[in-house]
């Protein structure tokens, strides 16, 4: 009696003569508390416990909707979710060290599902070897995309292996490996259904005439995508590229050799192609008019290609007239100016998304761009001597159909931005940065008079621009389990079946202030995905 209200506790009490008969599972749930003789005591009943009614199949569906985290911990709960979770998961990713091997057994019984596999070594450890690779491969013969990471120690026959195991293969992608022509010959052979592969630092590609040539193979008939990025000697790629006759999509990034040959005679053989990025290539205005042959090119990208000029860029306008993105980086070089812009406008109408990085337009084509190009979109300006108030203000009064305009390092000032308080009926974000002439107080003065548009103003130093995609700039940023009881220790492993590595990237993106162009572009992407299919 003299005990607190707030300390005693009384345990539930149970019938001693309930019905034996009842099956189901019970659990306990506290219901009310009554004061009894100046105590709290708790009065639990018992309910049935519908999880447990649930079908695997139910169960699993609710798994995949979680994200990584929330499923480990759905695993620990019980031996059957443990089951469930396992068998559901299509996506895993594998910390690739060397002592993975031994591993291998448990972790691909209990997930046996797994279609999409990333094999990710750090690059100051040992990586897995063939051994590993093989023992994979032969539990996970239904694999469709497999992601390589610095594996440094697979070699020719692990990849040939693998690729005898895993033919329904679709997606490869390969990264600071060492293996060569041989393994990617014995993938290019095997995996039929292969649709995109990207390959960037292969080690094992060895440069000069000796270099063996990859491809075709099988996979060209299926092949849609082929990413090359820094291959010492990426024209031994030649083969694939022109065999690949329903290639959609071709990005080279920094990769060594003249590019203007092998690009005549993959635009003579390969003319469905509809996305195209040059990156830091050796490529001139002959290289641009052999692309031209490419009458379906949609989507355009020339980075810091300093031999390409206004007239490549006029035979690329003339001839690809359903052009709906263009991205230019002249890398200050003012070999693409108002003449090649003209020509855009002149040719292209359906130009929805306009990148000009290190060109200096002039209130010329602008104008022209604008007055023609009735269905631009998205448009960015930066590091130019030449876009300022004027270009702006007929920006402002002739683009009706943008929504989203991004301004860096360019001569404008208050009065330029004013414009926007009036034209651009539909625009919906503007994004302005180290652009010193336009203030605050204009900026603020702007989102009042247009309450629903988003202003982002950073008034900053100017500052090189670099939009080089394959080392994070404005095109490509863009953008451990728990033991249980009788359980293996397991390696570290961030999976899932929803998420994306690249969310982290994202986040770098975002928290650098040097890629303001690509966060506000990957945004935007994901509006224009769906318009293209």
């Amino acid at each position: 009696m003299g005990q607190s209200a707030s300390t005693a506790l009384i345990t539930s009490r149970r019938d001693s003569n309930r019905s034996s008969h009842r099956s189901k599972s019970k659990f306990t749930v506290p219901i009310i508390p009554m004061q009894v003789e100046e105590q709290t005591e708790f009065i639990f009943c018992e309910g049935p416990d519908y999880i447990s009614d649930l079908p695997d199949e139910c169960l699993a569906c609710i798994f995949q909707s979680l994200n990584s985290g929330d499923r480990k911990r759905c695993s620990l709960v019980c031996r059957r979710w443990l089951r469930i979770e396992g068998q559901s998961r299509h996506r895993l990713s594998l910390n690739a060290q060397s002592d993975l091997l031994p591993l291998v057994p448990f972790l691909f019984s209990r997930f046996d599902s797994v279609t999409k596999l990333a094999l990710k070594c750090d690059r100051r450890s040992t990586s897995i070897g063939d051994e590993a690779l093989v023992a994979i491969s032969s539990r996970c013969r239904h694999l469709t995309r497999l992601k390589l990471r610095s594996c440094r120690e697979l070699t020719d026959a692990g990849m040939a292996a693998f690729a005898k195991n895993c033919k329904a293969l679709k997606k490869l992608s390969c990264g600071s490996c060492t293996f060569g022509a041989r393994g990617m010959n014995a993938i290019l052979d095997n995996c039929a259904s292969l649709e995109e592969l990207s390959l960037k630092r292969l080690r094992g590609i060895t440069d000069g005439a000796a270099a063996e040539p990859v491809g075709p193979g099988l996979a060209a008939a299926s092949l849609k995508t082929i990413c090359l990025k820094e291959l010492y000697n990426g024209q031994c790629f030649g083969p694939l590229i022109i065999g690949s006759k329903n290639l959609k999509t071709l990005k080279l990034f920094r990769c060594s050799g003249d590019w203007d040959k092998l690009l005549q005679v993959i635009s003579d053989r390969v003319t469905g192609m509809v996305e195209i990025h040059l990156e830091r290539l050796q490529v001139s205005d002959t290289g641009l008019a052999a692309i031209s042959n490419c009458l379906n090119l949609e989507i355009l990208h020339l980075v810091k290609t300093p031999e390409c000029t206004d007239m490549g860029l006029v035979s690329i306008a003339e001839r690809c007239r359903l052009l709906r993105k263009l991205h230019v980086d002249g890398w200050k070089t003012n070999r693409i100016g108002d003449d090649g812009l003209s020509a855009v406008a002149k040719y292209c109408p359906n130009l929805q998304e306009l990148v000009l990085i290190g060109v200096n337009p002039t209130k010329i084509s602008v104008e022209l761009l604008a007055s023609n190009c009735q269905n631009l979109e998205r448009l960015a300006l930066c590091g130019s001597d030449t876009v300022g108030d004027a270009e702006i203000s007929c920006i402002a009064a002739k683009c009706v159909a943008l929504k989203k305009l991004c301004i860096k390092s360019c001569p404008v000032s208050d009065h330029g931005m004013e414009a926007l308080a009036n034209g651009c009926p539909n625009l919906v974000k503007v994004k302005v940065k180290k652009c010193r002439a336009v203030t605050y107080e204009c900026a603020d003065w702007l989102r009042t008079n247009r309450g629903s548009l988003a202003v982002n103003l950073d008034c900053g130093e100017p500052e090189h621009q670099d939009a080089s995609a394959s080392d994070g700039g404005l095109l490509e940023n863009v953008v451990e389990f728990h033991s249980v009881a009788n359980q293996m220790p397991l390696p570290s492993i961030a999976s899932s079946s929803t998420g994306r590595s690249t969310s982290f990237k994202s986040r770098l993106g975002l928290l650098s202030g040097k890629h303001l162009v690509a966060c506000t572009l990957r945004r935007w992407s994901g509006g224009n995905s769906s318009s293209r299919g």
